[in-house]
């Protein structure tokens, strides 16, 4: 979770030494504000060359022990005094490691040699046209709209989804009858049965979407309070087919849901149309990770609380409801800001 860096020194006060920059910092307040250009990207690029023909191949570290060096070290060395980056992700991409994180509220991408010993902070891909630029993409601006239509993809047993529907419930409760507030599901259908669908986290994961895609269209109000209910006394019994089908269905009947209808619903094709819909938002949203919210069309990227989601929508009205001026509680946020995808 980033934070807000502030100076309360009084004026002609002489800094402490930990009020000082860091050496070397490359993220400023709300944006990066220094990247390493084409010549020191060449030079690392020469250096990783030279070493490995000096040396011979070196041990891979494995990607996630490399993200977690690379963002504690960003953190120590890289980023203004009180600020920090929180991680999201991280892959293989051309033989490099590519690490994704969120520092105030902006996306950025930080670079790894799979050894995790050199680190930089731009590449240039020379195949693409007018990529001598090392600028980021900047975020987009919110586009603002009467109603807002807000969607948030998530897996049913993605722990970061389920830790976003959380955060997104209050602001339910708060905008639900202001703005158009949707779960939606990542997976991939390629037929007319319930086994046809594939998600991350097998077939229950699968039937639990369709049943809560079921929910969601039947009993709008109801809906949120089951996933509370759900993630609470169910979600752990993924892998326990006896359990989880007992679970769920407790869960319905105590609170006043139609138990065969959400079946039916759920193993038909009613819930099999509505996940389609779902992959095709998805794909052209590009959601591809658990959760991704987009918001008017446009990709959030800020922190994952009640008081940043709900600031989110607020800045995508026309004119924002008096609603807007509550304040919502901003210290639940997923771990590490991760993702299932």
């Amino acid at each position: 979770m980033t934070q807000q860096n502030s100076d309360n020194r009084k004026s002609g006060e002489k800094p402490s030494p930990s009020d000082k920059p860091k050496t070397g910092a490359i993220f400023g307040k709300g944006t990066i504000v220094a990247i390493i250009g084409f010549a020191v990207v060449l030079i690392i690029f020469l250096g990783v060359s030279l070493t490995g023909s000096q040396s011979g191949i070196t041990s891979a570290v494995s990607p996630q022990s490399c993200g977690g060096k690379v963002i504690g070290y960003a953190n120590e060395n890289l980023v203004q005094p009180g600020t920090s980056v929180s991680f999201q992700s991280v892959s293989e991409n051309r033989g490099i490691y590519e690490i994704r994180g969120n520092y105030q509220s902006q996306n950025v991408t930080l670079y790894a040699t799979k050894d995790c010993t050199m680190l930089f902070t731009n590449g240039l891909d020379m195949n693409s046209p007018g990529s001598t630029s090392g600028t980021p993409t900047p975020t987009p601006s919110p586009v603002k709209t009467s109603r807002p239509s807000v969607d948030l993809y998530v897996m049913a047993f993605c722990p970061y989804g389920t830790q976003a529907e959380s955060a997104m419930k209050p602001v339910v409760l708060l905008l639900g009858t202001k703005a158009d507030i949707r779960l939606r599901y990542i997976t991939t259908v390629s037929g007319s049965t319930v086994d046809s669908v594939q998600s991350l986290h097998g077939l229950p994961e699968a039937q639990e979407d369709l049943r809560q895609i079921c929910i969601q269209k039947n009993y709008p109000q109801k809906f949120w309070d089951y996933l509370e209910v759900f993630n609470a006394r169910c979600y752990s019994l993924s892998q326990n087919r006896s359990g989880l089908n007992a679970c769920w269905r407790n869960t319905t009947v105590s609170m006043g849901i139609d138990t065969a209808a959400i079946e039916t619903c759920a193993t038909g094709s009613d819930g099999l149309g509505m996940l389609m819909d779902d992959e095709k938002n998805a794909d052209a949203n590009d959601a591809t990770a658990s959760p991704t919210l987009i918001i008017n069309g446009v990709k959030y990227a800020g922190a994952r609380t009640p008081e940043a989601y709900k600031q989110a929508i607020c800045n995508s009205f026309d004119a924002a409801p008096p609603e807007c001026g509550t304040i919502l509680a901003a210290s639940q946020q997923t771990p590490s800001a991760g993702g299932c995808g």
